[in-house]
């Protein structure tokens, strides 16, 4: 672009601010600088130095405008809400599960019963660290039922004598 083209850019939009001033009460009026020299053309330098010099003031103290600000970026991101969930799952020796859920301070669901393996298959989906632990009171579990299963055989097996026994 030349310098006369925003020069004249210039002289244009002075014009319809200008015009538009009385209209608005409260607008700021827009002057044009004046030149020293008595020529009606502006020099190059003269032109430059006004365009310069009416762009500064503009940049650094705009007009604000009415309304609600526009968000910026910083706060136009969408801001993540938080939901306070507490799940507490208790297992005991023998291999009941039973799970709690609190929403805040609120109970939600206490004492629910759920199987072993639900919860084994609950951990393995969460996390490698939880799996292992869990797995590992799992198995105990386990095992102390297969005892105690081992044992009530022996007993029946036992009282299943006693009866042949008595039988004549």
């Amino acid at each position: 672009m030349t310098v006369e083209a925003l020069t004249h850019d210039e002289d244009t939009a002075a014009e319809a601010v200008t015009a538009s001033a009385p209209q608005a009460a409260d607008a700021p009026a827009v002057t044009e600088p004046t030149s020293s020299t008595s020529s009606p053309e502006p020099s190059a330098d003269s032109a430059s130095t006004s365009a310069s010099a009416e762009e500064k003031p503009a940049e650094e103290a705009p007009k604000p405008k009415r309304g609600r600000p526009k968000a910026t970026a910083a706060s136009a991101a969408k801001k993540t809400r938080t939901v306070e969930l507490i799940l507490t799952v208790t297992g005991t020796a023998d291999g009941e599960w039973q799970a709690e859920l609190k929403n805040g301070s609120k109970w939600v669901a206490k004492g629910l019963e759920i199987p072993a393996a639900a919860v084994s298959r609950a951990a393995k989906e969460l996390h490698s660290d939880l799996s292992g632990p869990i797995d590992e009171v799992i198995n105990q579990a386990r095992d102390a039922q297969a005892a105690k299963v081992a044992q009530l055989e022996a007993e029946l097996e036992a009282a299943k004598q006693a009866l042949a026994d008595l039988d004549v």
